[in-house]
């Protein structure tokens, strides 16, 4: 599958700058191309200097609202960021029309976190630009859910969270959601948990993409898992999940004997992984409310056989039992098992219902509080209303 990637905001972009790193990889180590182009999109001059792999061209760090916030960001303000998304979407949009083999891409991906401004007020504004000028092409979302800390302590980032998922729910094709919190090492410094966090929300995609493209037949599965299968599972709240095991490198023709012992510690072998898979869920959700769900399998050729896949299969509808499961192989790493899977369609999200509730009220007791204040300003003007002026 052939993706454009876009990111909104600081979060967005520097995700969207390790989609980049993962097209460089794909195309060095193994002459795929998975990723068409990606571009930044911010209000912040500053925030659009701090990547490494996209381009540095004003094509690809694309700044928006220079009139309005003079390259400073919107500082949480999410309605201004769409605004200025609306104003400035002529500009993004030429930017990706410009995008080498666009035409070959399958789908868009905005990435952006739900907390901030730019990002949570931009995105379903571009969102919808892009269904609009390009109909044929899905338009998936990835939002980033803020820290613990932050929902604790940062009121507008309830608020704005709450605003972008309802907004973005309406217009984009699917909405990946990712729970920044379920990726903290908390002995990692800030630094190091922003990197490592960005490249496991990243990382998962990999292999999704890749093998759909992939040319040398040695690597193409026996059931190929691609862009279309990808397509008709994308829809609504979904989460992914990413599981694996390291496997002996060297082995010996006696490892692929019939013994029992040995199938079943492959069994077993994959389905510990799609544990973890499941387990390590972009955001923690009850598997039987989805809709629709998939899962890919990569191994070395040898690691994988009928049983296995359908082991994989059944232990998925186990957890899934509504949703209609699409699978594939990919016989591709070298002492590696990994498991990707996708959940979408998700009838329920507890966190999103949670933000919902949880913004109705703080938007009531904002507007109390803005009443509150005009009341204290008019008291303030009148009893101040004799005394003279130096002006």
């Amino acid at each position: 599958m052939k993706i454009v990637v876009i990111g909104m905001g600081q979060c967005g972009g520097r995700i969207a700058d390790e989609f980049a790193r993962l097209g460089k990889r794909a195309r060095s180590l193994r002459g795929i191309d998975i990723i068409v182009d990606t571009f930044a999109v911010n209000t912040d001059s500053t925030d659009l200097v701090g990547m490494h792999t996209i381009g540095s061209d004003y094509r690809h760090r694309i700044l928006i609202g220079a009139g309005t916030t003079h390259g400073h960001g919107v500082a949480k303000m999410n309605d201004i960021g769409a605004e200025i998304a609306r104003e400035d979407a002529d500009k993004v949009l030429d930017a990706i029309k410009s995008a080498r083999q666009l035409y070959e891409s399958d789908a868009f991906l905005l990435i952006a976190a739900t907390a901030g401004g730019t990002g949570s007020g931009a995105t379903p504004v571009i969102a919808r630009f892009l269904k609009e000028r390009y109909a044929d092409k899905p338009v998936y979302t990835m939002l980033v859910l803020p820290f613990e800390h932050e929902e604790m302590n940062e009121e507008r980032a309830l608020y704005n969270t709450a605003v972008c998922l309802k907004s973005t729910y309406q217009v984009a094709d699917a909405v990946i959601l990712i729970d920044n919190q379920r990726y903290v090492r908390k002995d990692y410094s800030l630094q190091s948990n922003m990197i490592e966090i960005n490249r496991l929300i990243a990382e998962p995609f990999f292999d999704l993409l890749c093998a759909g493209e992939e040319k040398k037949v040695k690597h193409i599965g026996a059931k190929v898992l691609d862009a279309g299968d990808i397509i008709q599972t994308l829809c609504g709240w979904t989460a992914i999940g990413y599981g694996e095991l390291k496997l002996p490198l060297i082995t010996f023709p006696t490892d692929w004997s019939g013994d029992f012992r040995k199938r079943g510690n492959r069994t077993h072998k994959g389905i510990e992984a799609m544990d973890q898979a499941l387990c390590d869920l972009s955001i923690e959700c009850d598997p039987q409310d989805a809709n629709r769900a998939l899962y890919l399998l990569s191994a070395p050729v040898k690691e994988m056989n009928m049983e296995l896949v359908k082991e994989l299969g059944d232990y998925l509808k186990g957890f899934a039992p509504q949703a209609v499961i699409r699978d594939g192989d990919y016989p591709r790493e070298k002492g590696l098992l990994d498991v990707t899977v996708i959940l979408s369609e998700l009838s329920d999200v507890a966190k999103v219902r949670d933000y919902y509730t949880r913004s109705s009220a703080l938007a009531k007791e904002m507007k109390v509080r803005t009443k509150n204040k005009e009341s204290k300003a008019v008291l303030a003007e009148e009893a101040g209303k004799d005394i003279p002026t130096l002006f």
